[in-house]
């Protein structure tokens, strides 16, 4: 899910390219071995879910841990005006612990036997091209784009594969084109596994073909658009369109707009549509689901309001395109607040500690709450969630960029408003160290 994580991509990319490129990248390439880079991120992760008021017989918490190792390569480009290069992608998950009755969190892929496995591991390989400011990558690799995503929110990230075009020719402008045939779940060792066995219950057709193109304008330093166009083949077709503005007051005041909107229509056999079949029988999807964030800073302050609403028919769907796709100010730690017809609004407050001379230690908390969403069993359902977030990056010392991070979720809803439960107090403890070999 994402958590508003597009309004600081907007800026970034703002800041990032509102300064004057004296050569193009390729011209300033160093070499294949010069410019290496060899990176791995280990990721140990306590997971709990205490399913409340479960039905009698049936799962009341899932609880594991695991150790996750995530490995990156990334050659540099060959000298000349073609830049040739390989990227490699090594990812291993192990079991720390778990159990029959607990499992079922996601961080590792089950068995027919209801347990989890002690290990898997999965790698991938790329080449890539570059020319100027522009770049070809062919192969396994991560995705940030609104129509196509991919999720790194359990012990290991999803990995698609496929062509990537991505192009910063022009000051100001990131334009991104992709042909994708394949997406692997976070949790689960085979390919092609978004689409395989999600839960206990159906098996849901997954990823043939998407083909996504679009990009990023930064008009000036504080104001940039983002428009998207995607085509899942017999699933949906998406346009999405963002604006963010960040308006400076003074030195420690600021505020962020940030408009996110999508459109969403079922094509070809609709198997998405299909598994998300309401109560009267209808599937299509035709939805519009829009949110608007407002976000004020001052000083190690920022407080937060949101508003979100999906209209037509449908929920607004995603996960075949990306567990990530979903660029919407109140998709949160458990809910998306994303069903056909529901409004939803959400009041945050964040504290960065370095104010207070504790540099690397921030705290989150959120409350959003949703009302008038049409599901399987419902036409007028009601849900909220309540996060809590806190978060310490150790700044310096041999262990220097450590994290610990708290993560806790409170989700209620009386009428099934979201699958699997409607009461879950969820738990995470998130240790991860980012080692740089090269």
């Amino acid at each position: 899910m994402r958590v508003m994580k597009w309004s600081m991509i907007a800026l970034a990319v703002a800041a990032g390219t509102s300064q004057m490129a004296i050569a193009s990248s390729q011209d300033e390439s160093k070499g294949f071995v010069e410019d290496s880079k060899l990176n791995v991120k280990t990721r140990m992760l306590y997971f709990s879910r205490d399913f409340r008021n479960a039905p009698a017989g049936e799962q009341s918490r899932a609880e594991e841990t695991g150790l996750g190792f995530h490995g990156t390569f990334e050659s540099g480009f060959t000298q000349g005006t073609v830049g040739v290069g390989v990227d490699a992608i090594g990812l291993l998950g192990v079991k720390l612990d778990s159990g029959k009755g607990r499992a079922g969190t996601g961080l590792f892929p089950t068995g027919s036997d209801g347990r989890s496995q002690d290990d898997y591991s999965k790698g991938y390989g790329a080449v890539k091209f570059r020319i100027s400011d522009t770049v070809l990558k062919y192969g396994g690799q991560y995705t940030a784009m609104p129509v196509f995503a991919t999720d790194d929110s359990r012990l290991l990230p999803e990995v698609a594969e496929g062509f990537l075009l991505t192009s910063k020719e022009i000051k100001g402008l990131e334009l991104n084109a992709g042909h994708f045939t394949r997406l692997d779940a976070q949790a689960a060792s085979y390919k092609d596994s978004i689409g395989g066995l999600n839960d206990a219950r159906e098996k849901r057709p997954g990823l043939t073909e998407a083909n996504v193109f679009g990009g990023t304008y930064a008009i000036t330093d504080s104001l940039s658009t983002t428009l998207y166009y995607s085509r899942v083949e017999d699933h949906f077709r998406k346009w999405y369109g963002n604006v963010n503005w960040a308006l400076p007051i003074s030195d420690k005041q600021g505020l962020v707009f940030d408009f996110n909107i999508y459109d969403t229509k079922s094509i070809g056999e609709n198997r998405t549509g299909a598994w998300v079949t309401k109560s009267d029988g209808t599937n299509e999807l035709d939805n519009i689901a829009a949110s608007l964030s407002a976000a004020y800073n001052i000083g190690a302050h920022t407080f937060t309001l949101a508003y979100q609403k999906v209209s037509g028919d449908g929920d607004y769907a995603y996960g075949v395109d990306g567990g990530g796709t979903v660029f919407l100010a109140n998709s949160i730690a458990r809910s998306d607040f994303n069903a056909e017809d529901e409004k939803s609004w959400q009041a945050r407050y964040d504290l960065n500690f370095a104010e207070y001379g504790i540099p690397g230690l921030t705290f989150m908390t959120r409350y959003a709450r949703g009302t008038g969403a049409t599901t399987r069993t419902t036409d007028n359902g009601k849900e909220w969630e309540r996060d809590i977030d806190v978060k310490y990056v150790l700044q310096s010392g041999p262990a220097k960029d450590l994290s610990l991070r708290v993560r806790q979720a409170t989700y209620r809803s009386a009428d099934g408003v979201y699958y699997g439960s409607n009461s879950i107090d969820e738990l995470r403890l998130i240790v991860e160290y980012p080692l740089s070999i090269l």
